[in-house]
């Protein structure tokens, strides 16, 4: 039986109950003061939850930037088509529509909210461990969305650039095997690198990768892996080893774009980097489903550089950890 709630279920039978709420209503017959006041404030319930949740559901086909987008657009038309036209139709007194009501007081907050996630800074949960020890599951993450460039929400179209990658960057972007999803690694390889993972020791256009020794990390559970600081590019952070597991699972590795750039073997493998495109890995360094198994990921899909940890409700004492 698998724990939490089913948030897709919920706003299918709380969108569906608010449908059926303000259909009801629709169909009503005028009745005295008292009951259109009930009727009133059963819409005032209805038509936001309908709205949020018809919203919500949309969330499976699209990414949350192109829902705010279009909940932004619908509920604007609303509120400017009853101020052009419907407000002056209403008799003198009359109360103002319950759904044009929802859309004034809805449409600047979810203009305000896009323009911060699109522009500035975006929030991310860490899902899994791939990123141990820099970033732990719970961690709640801010992004900085004007790092590389300012692009044009939902389309990703850059219009102009704010900045270079560089190595060591920890990013999020969006999955190329699925670019609805999105996933966070640190950068590894820019455009015409060579990198290579063999026998455990990470090389960048020949040169290894500085480290020295740094302790364990403890996963949380039983289980403790060494640990070494090593430095890429302007970064300097700590990462971590499964001695059991090989460089590179290679019956994992799977068909990418490029993927003639790349060779593999028992020992490891070593890649180079397409022109406009980057090669990500975890600081997790064995137990991370990265480029060497899913490929390079191309500029397009960079969404912005994580800098800081706002929040994680299990260790409040990561709160303001600066991502290095």
């Amino acid at each position: 039986m698998q724990g939490g709630l089913n948030w897709e279920l919920i706003a299918m039978v709380a969108g569906a109950a608010s449908a059926a709420v303000i259909a009801w209503d629709s169909l009503a017959a005028s009745g005295e003061e008292g009951k259109g006041g009930i009727r009133r404030g059963l819409l005032e319930i209805a038509w936001p939850v309908l709205f949020i949740a018809l919203m919500g559901m949309l969330l499976k086909f699209t990414e949350f930037s192109a829902v705010l987008l279009l909940a932004s657009v619908l509920t604007g038309i609303i509120w400017l088509f009853d101020a052009k036209v419907l407000r002056k139709r209403r008799a003198e007194g009359a109360s103002e529509p319950v759904v044009v009501d929802m859309a004034r007081a809805f449409f600047p907050v979810i203009v305000v909210v896009f323009i911060i996630r699109s522009f500035l800074v975006e929030p991310f949960k860490i899902p899994s461990g791939s990123m141990m020890p820099t970033l732990l599951v719970g961690d709640f993450i801010l992004v900085n969305k004007f790092s590389y460039g300012v692009r044009i929400p939902v389309v990703n179209k850059k219009v102009f650039e704010t900045g270079e990658v560089k190595r060591g960057d920890v990013v999020v972007f969006r999955y190329p095997a699925d670019p609805s999803l999105d996933y966070i690694k640190r950068v590894i390889g820019l455009p015409g690198d060579k990198v290579a993972y063999k026998g455990k020791r990470l090389t960048i256009n020949g040169e290894a990768v500085q480290t020295q020794p740094a302790g364990a990390f403890t996963d949380g559970g039983l289980n403790r892996y060494p640990a070494f600081m090593e430095k890429i590019g302007e970064h300097s952070h700590v990462s971590m080893v499964v001695p059991s597991e090989p460089p590179v699972r290679l019956h994992e590795v799977r068909q990418f774009p490029h993927r003639d750039n790349c060779e593999y073997n028992d020992d490891g493998f070593s890649c180079t980097v397409p022109p406009g495109q980057y090669f990500m890995m975890g600081d997790n360094r064995d137990q991370s489903a990265d480029s060497r198994y899913w490929g390079f990921v191309p500029d397009d899909h960079l969404k912005g550089r994580a800098f800081l940890v706002w929040l994680n409700l299990g260790d409040l004492k990561r709160v303001g950890n600066k991502i290095d």
